[in-house]
């Protein structure tokens, strides 16, 4: 297709100015994943390094998807797609070229490969271009290129990586008030996801204009670790994908554009299980947190705050001695106490329940929550403190070690009074 014939993004959708303050205020718009043919390029060989514990039934995983989708446009809450929004991205020359420079990155192509994918790439539409990007190509899928990589490759090694973990919007932005902070994901597997990302936010017309902080070349920190516990008050997990050095920027960023006054760094023990501080904990009212209770009562703190200037004008942080985690969220949102409803009934049964993301849950307004089904006793504990539980299911899209929290960025919430 010619540049000429390469249909406007002017009709994208535009919406209402993004984002969000808390976990719990209303939930207006939502940006998903449905997943795709990317799931499907999961096979046992490939999945560990894809970071998949299981390999899913797409059709199955989809179902529950659309459904999980369903559940929120009954509650009002527009959802956006992932993917619509990526390919009238790439309607855009400039975010095409980026794009494809961006897949073709990798030194392993050699500039055999590297030159005939330019050219499949580049002649592509923007809805197959979007595809390719998503679900990878296979060495023997390619007719062209051939040489010494191609050759010594095997013949359903990947050239370009699938990225099955696209489903996990959180991870890869979060809104802090106006702003979007596009996060730098750890593991080599998802680089490309949070650089997708920030070219939809750079160049879509639907986020014209949105101011952003943070990036996917800065030090590593990810969605699935940042709460918005209240207003001005950040808690961001540091373990195994988000660093000590990416929550010292990321503090930095909002203190110097007066988007919070305290950050919580929350050490997480180097565990698959608890991977982000999101699957230790999510909000699920103004003052109420579901929590896994095998980790609840060791689980602390740093307060990080403004502290004064350096002489070459870097803000200067103060650090805080660790606390009891909900002991000091509760003393930086201003309230007496952060209830804590912990997950399952028993610590076998909330391990259990805590690996089947049973605290990973979305608000979609103060004392409303999306959580699995499958986790009953945690549901039960829910709805006994006050909190209406929307289940949905999550046998397949469980497999990738998510719930709708991790499922789901929330671009426009209602700020909390």
């Amino acid at each position: 297709m010619t540049d000429a014939a390469r249909p406007s993004p002017a009709s994208a959708p535009s919406g209402p100015p993004s984002g969000a303050d808390s976990e719990v205020g209303r939930l207006r718009t939502v940006m998903l994943h449905r997943p795709g043919h990317e799931l499907s390029r999961l096979t046992p060989r490939n999945n560990d390094r894809l970071l998949f514990d299981g390999i899913p039934w797409v059709a199955r995983a989809q179902e529950e998807h659309d459904a999980f989708a369903e559940a929120l446009r009954e509650r009002d809450v527009e959802v956006l797609y992932l993917m619509d929004l990526l390919t009238q991205t790439l309607e855009l020359e400039e975010a095409r070229t980026a794009a494809i420079e961006t897949a073709l990155s990798d030194l392993e192509l050699g500039d055999t490969m590297r030159h005939y994918l330019d050219g499949l790439l580049g002649e592509s539409i923007p809805a197959e271009l979007a595809t390719l990007l998503t679900a990878g190509i296979r060495n023997d899928e390619v007719r062209g290129g051939f040489g010494l990589v191609t050759s010594l490759l095997d013949h359903d090694a990947f050239l370009i990586d699938p990225l099955p973990n696209l489903l996990f919007t959180r991870d890869s932005s979060v809104w802090v008030r106006d702003r979007v902070a596009i996060t730098s994901l750890a593991m080599p597997a998802r680089k490309r996801e949070t650089q997708l990302t920030e070219l939809i936010y750079t160049h879509h017309p639907r986020f014209a204009g949105s101011p952003r902080i943070h990036g996917h070349h800065y030090e590593h920190v990810e969605g699935g670790d940042v709460l918005l516990l209240a207003p001005g008050v950040i808690a961001v997990g540091v373990g195994e994908r988000t660093t000590a050095a990416g929550v010292e920027r990321l503090a930095r960023q909002v203190f110097t554009d007066d988007l919070a006054h305290t950050v919580l760094a929350v050490p997480i023990a180097q565990e698959r299980a608890t991977m982000h501080l999101d699957t230790i904990c999510t909000m699920v009212d103004v003052d109420k947190m579901v929590v896994y209770e095998n980790v609840a009562d060791s689980l602390v703190a740093h307060a990080v705050t403004r502290d004064g200037q350096e002489d070459d004008g870097t803000l200067h942080l103060g650090v805080a001695a660790p606390e009891p985690f909900l002991v000091a969220a509760a003393k930086a949102m201003g309230i007496d106490t952060l209830h804590r409803i912990e997950t399952g009934l028993d610590p076998v049964t909330a391990e259990r329940e805590q690996w089947d993301d049973g605290n990973n849950t979305l608000a979609l307004a103060p004392r409303v929550a999306v959580a699995y089904e499958r986790n009953d006793a945690t549901n039960a504990r829910l709805e006994a403190a006050g909190i209406e539980v929307v289940e949905i299911a999550g046998s397949e899209l469980g497999s990738g070690r998510g719930g709708p929290r991790c499922m789901s960025c929330p671009i426009v919430r209602d700020p909390l009074a």
